[in-house]
This record gives C-alpha cells, sequence and structure tokens, in this order.
C-alpha cells in the first residue's frame, strides 16, 4: 500500500520554510507553537546556495515586493540557510515535541544533508518538477516523496512521475498548488486537484497559499489527504513568505476547521446517523385515528390522517389500508401501529 494512503486523517503541514528568517532559535520557537496548534509536521526549505542559485538570479516579484533594497536572491538565501547542524538540532526539537520534521532538498548537497539527519520522506518543490537529476536522486533514496506540481502542465507531472518511479520511487503523493505568494482565488483551480487523481490514481494533497484558509478546508472536503501551509509568528516579520503565512492563531483555527471538515464528511453511507434517530420518532408522521374505531371496523379515507409523531404506521401505507379492517379497538388521535391492519407492508 502507498505509504500515504496509510494515512488515517488529513496529514497537516506548518511550512516554516524560511520563515525562521536564519535564526535557529526562532525556529525552534516556531516548532513549539505549530505542534501547540495541531499540526502533524513541520516543513523546513534546505539549501546550498552555490548548488541552488547562479548569483545572477533574479528575484520574483513577490521577493522583490516583500524584501525591499539590493539584496541579489543569491545572498538572501544565503542568509536564509541552515547548516547540518542546525538541521539536526531541529530534528532532536521536533522529536522532543512530538511533531514530524522533514524539508525541501533544492539540490543533491541538500538531498545529502536531509538522508544524513535521517527524515521520513522528500519534498520536491513545485519549482524542481523539471529538475529530472535530482529527481532521480531523491528517488533512489527509497524514501516516500511529496512531488508539488504547481505552475506545471499534467505532461511535466507525468514526466517526473516516470523519473522517480524508473529510479525506483513508489510512495509518492502529488500537492496541487498555485505558485504565487500569495494565490488569487481565481488562479487556485482546485479542480485540478482532482484531475491529478484521477489521472495518475495516486492520494493527493494541496499546498496553499491563498491568504485565509477556506480553500484548505475545501480541499479537504474533495479528499486532499495533506494539506501544506505557510506558517509563521508574526507576519510582519522580514522575509519573502512571512505574508502568504498564517500565525498561531489563525493556523490553529484551520486545524480545527479541517478536522471539522473531516469529521462532517462521514462514511458516505447513506443513512440515519446516531444524532437524528430520535428525531425520526419525534418529528415524522404516523397515520392515526380522526375518530374512536372500533375492531372491525372498515377503515375509510375520512376516518385516518397524517400527524406526529412518527411512532405508528407510517404515512407511506396511508392508500393501501383505505378498505381494510382493523384488528383492535383505536382511540381518537392515536396512532395506527403495524400490527392493527393485516396487509403486506413491503408492498
Amino acid at each position: 500500500m502507498n505509504y500515504w494512503n496509510r494515512l488515517k486523517r488529513c496529514f497537516i503541514v506548518a511550512e516554516i520554510g524560511v520563515n525562521h528568517n536564519g535564526d535557529v532559535e526562532l525556529a525552534r520557537q516556531m516548532i513549539g507553537k505549530a505542534r501547540a496548534c495541531g499540526a502533524d509536521a513541520v516543513k523546513f526549505q534546505t539549501y546550498i546556495t552555490e548548488e541552488n542559485t547562479s548569483r545572477r538570479a533574479p528575484k520574483a516579484a513577490y521577493q522583490q515586493a516583500q524584501e525591499a533594497g539590493d539584496e541579489s536572491l543569491y545572498d538572501m538565501i544565503k542568509r536564509l540557510e541552515l547548516s547540518l547542524a542546525d538541521h539536526l538540532v531541529l530534528k532532536r526539537c521536533c522529536e522532543e515535541a512530538g511533531i514530524t520534521f522533514f524539508s525541501r532538498a533544492s539540490s543533491p548537497g541538500a538531498l545529502r544533508m536531509l538522508t544524513e539527519v535521517g527524515v521520513p520522506f522528500l519534498k520536491v518543490g513545485s519549482l524542481d518538477i523539471t529538475h529530472h537529476p535530482l529527481l532521480a536522486e531523491m528517488a533512489g533514496t527509497g524514501l516516500p516523496i511529496l512531488l508539488s506540481t504547481g505552475a506545471s502542465t499534467l505532461a511535466e507531472v507525468e514526466e517526473a512521475l516516470s523519473v522517480i518511479r524508473e529510479n525506483g520511487g513508489r510512495d509518492i503523493l502529488l500537492y496541487h498548488c498555485t505558485s504565487n505568494y500569495p494565490a488569487r482565488m481565481q488562479d487556485v483551480n482546485l479542480r485540478a486537484m482532482l484531475t491529478l487523481r484521477q489521472h495518475f490514481n495516486l492520494p493527493v494533497g494541496y499546498s496553499d497559499h491563498t491568504e485565509g484558509y477556506e480553500v484548505a478546508c475545501a480541499a479537504v472536503a474533495l479528499g486532499a489527504v495533506s494539506i501544506e501551509k505557510h506558517f509563521t509568528l508574526d507576519r510582519t516579520l522580514r522575509g519573502p513568505d512571512h505574508k502568504a503565512s498564517l500565525e498561531p492563531d489563525v493556523f490553529a483555527r484551520m486545524v480545527a476547521a479541517i478536522r471539522n471538515v473531516e469529521a462532517a464528511l462521514g462514511d458516505g453511507v447513506k443513512q440515519p446517523r446516531p444524532g437524528e434517530v430520535e428525531m425520526i420518532a419525534k418529528m415524522r408522521r404516523s397515520i392515526v385515528a380522526l375518530q374512536h374505531l372500533a375492531a372491525g371496523t372498515v377503515l375509510q379515507r375520512e376516518m385516518i390522517g397524517v400527524k406526529r409523531p412518527g411512532c405508528g404506521l407510517a404515512p407511506k401505507y396511508f392508500g393501501k389500508i383505505l378498505g381494510l379492517r382493523i384488528k383492535r379497538d383505536i382511540a381518537a388521535d392515536e396512532p395506527l401501529m403495524p400490527d392493527d391492519v393485516a396487509f403486506e407492508q413491503g408492498a
């Protein structure tokens, strides 16, 4: 069975990403807060900047907007980079807090770092979906893989999956995602999550970059087995992702809302739920005598009506009992019971 199909409930990931701002102590605080909010895991981003980013690479528009000044993309990522020692500290912190630690591997060196740290699974960022050499190395570890599909076509996802499978990767979860920060509602295209599941017959999740958490809840209602959401202690902090993140109080409300959605989804069997059983007897209607009826009376339309409660013969039998004799005396306003009239109830 696919690793991700074993999940008993939606796996909620607080993406710390680079919102630690390069400060391990801040990252430790965020881990504790994420656990208190009900997150199942925290996700970081693992960079070896020299492998990952050219000194000529420009910032994305959202990064430029959030990071005013002349600092280059290379220098920004270098400032936010975590060392192997940092990763080990944060992994231990997660173990002590009882929350899962994992990270996005953005280069072969970052992947080697994460395998040395010992993560339970690996994350492929959306913008690495065409980085086939990295995908091949990740698949070769034998670890389960979270493959984010933002800004990609169905054909590119198919190619990425082929590379992963050809190199031994089997346990794969696809994340639908919109690669913008924040993502506009009209760009979310949440039904594409269903397309991914149907086309590839794989479990799907949703990596949410929208403001708020309505879309995350909608994704769970559509069958997402995992939700990933950026997490920060303060949206006003310096950094490229803080403003597209949720602070702890809102993140906790998202977790509660997702758990409510899961509970509301139920098992899909259409039958009275435990909380409805009492209502059936009290609020449905029965066939009742509109006057005193002596045993042996032949029932006529004007003798019977339909009233609450629903503890007697159901109204659907009204026409079937007309012209039949009742077996006992029935008082006015008293419900007729199924055994009061001889007829085929299943007919």
